[in-house]
């Protein structure tokens, strides 16, 4: 069995409201050196698999397929036993 860890963050350009309200709430409790915050996801999986490039190839493409707006986000995968 192995664990896969997905780390998904919007492409650069692509706004993020979400991450902009937790920069302004952190702003107002006093934290004004923060240039830019950017919110992800963080998905783990684990997998029936003793292969971690077979693990690694089969959550790619649950990415591509579910987990991931690919036209707005990228994505890494880390695989660990």
């Amino acid at each position: 069995m192995v664990k896969a860890i997905v780390h998904i963050s919007l492409k650069h350009g692509v706004l993020d409201p979400e991450g902009k309200a937790i920069q302004n709430a952190l702003d107002n409790f006093g934290f004004q050196e923060i240039k830019e915050i950017r919110k992800g996801k963080f998905i783990e999986i684990m997998l029936n698999e003793s292969d971690k490039s077979e693990a690694k190839d089969k959550v790619d493409k649950m990415c591509r397929k579910l987990l991931v707006n690919t036209v707005i986000e990228n994505y890494k995968i880390e695989v660990v036993d």
